[in-house]
């Protein structure tokens, strides 16, 4: 059984370039193997295949390949690499160094920095991951900023099947992913060198505060060491 947790909740897609492409109201259809099935059909309708189509700005030194998209305003540059499949909407700046490893979703004026990583993840409108993060399997809001060095985990230790903090009943939930970081709602921030572990959730304009670790679900305020 699939779980569920409400987009609303999360963000609110009235204000983005593209709230027609997101037409499931549960987080994980954008998680997971739901990623991988929506992004494909995203791409097929741009009529993307296997090889990049690319309208934007890519400098010589960067690595393209695979099923990728790349939208006219956005900039990708030198020795940054993109590895399908990937949207890369207008605006977008994927900087130096930075490196997108499949199955992303990045909305109009994201950032992904020098040395970001970035996998199995939704950046909708205005995120930045804009130095040295990590964000794996995670979906973050319009206008999220992770501070430099932050890292979004997504494994547990011992690899078993990660569990999150139901919002509404503050109860642990089987998320039905051994890999699921966080989900983090519209205008969140955290703090330089904050970490957060497998199955976190930031409901919207809530702040991790820097160097911290954070597990669990944060409704309101921000989260202090």
């Amino acid at each position: 059984m699939t779980a569920f947790l409400p987009l609303e909740t999360f963000v609110d897609l009235r204000t983005i370039l593209d709230e027609s492409k997101f037409t499931h109201d549960n987080v994980f259809s954008y998680l997971g193997n739901g990623l991988s099935r929506w992004l494909a059909a995203v791409l097929a309708d741009l009529g993307v295949n296997e090889s990049p189509k690319i309208f934007g700005t890519v400098h010589p030194g960067a690595f393209v390949s695979g099923a990728v998209y790349i939208a006219e305003g956005a900039v990708v540059e030198p020795t940054a690499m993109i590895t399908g499949p990937c949207y890369i909407g207008p605006e977008v700046e994927v900087r130096h160094g930075a490196y997108i490893r499949g199955n992303v979703y990045a909305g109009k004026g994201a950032v992904i920095g020098h040395t970001s990583e970035i996998k199995g993840s939704v950046l909708l409108d205005g995120a930045k991951a804009a130095h040295f993060a990590y964000v794996g399997d995670s979906f973050l809001g319009q206008d999220v900023n992770l501070g430099a060095g932050t890292k979004l985990a997504n494994l547990k230790l011992r690899g078993t099947e990660v569990k999150y903090t139901c919002p509404r009943e503050a109860k642990r939930v089987a998320s039905g992913l051994r890999k699921f970081g966080a989900v983090i709602g519209d205008r969140c921030e955290t703090g330089c060198n904050a970490v957060l572990s497998p199955g976190t959730l930031l409901l919207p304009g809530t702040a991790v505060m820097p160097a911290m670790h954070y597990q669990g679900t944060l409704k309101s305020g921000v989260a202090k060491p």
